[in-house]
């Protein structure tokens, strides 16, 4: 089954961390190894922020004085997911259409 669906183009944002990344010399460290713990690295310190809050805390999260750094830290992650994606030649926008197809599939809707 195919699931269409339009995806967010990842060209604008490959080539700005790639000029990033070689600005600074960066790129012989960008290896997948380095990059996946530098990703459960900013996973943690998301993880951290919402550590101690109850259920209600988190969903209003963005409402108070913590929405900056909640904001900052999924942008960590993002940015690590997607430079790890790059060094390891993984079209994101493909494989995340072809998840949500397998996932459709594996999950059917419910029926009204």
């Amino acid at each position: 089954m195919y699931f269409p669906m339009k995806l967010i183009d990842t060209a604008v944002l490959e080539t700005t961390l790639s000029e990033f990344s070689r600005a600074r010399n960066w790129e012989p460290f960008h290896t997948p190894r380095n990059l996946i713990l530098a990703l459960t690295g900013e996973v943690g310190e998301l993880a951290e922020i919402f550590q101690w809050l109850g259920e209600e805390e988190a969903v209003r999260i963005m409402h108070g004085d913590a929405a900056e750094h909640v904001r900052q830290e999924v942008a960590d992650v993002f940015l690590y997911l997607m430079r790890l994606a790059m060094v390891l030649g993984i079209d994101l926008n493909a494989a995340v259409r072809d998840k949500i197809a397998l996932n459709a599939q594996k999950y059917p809707a419910l029926k009204p």
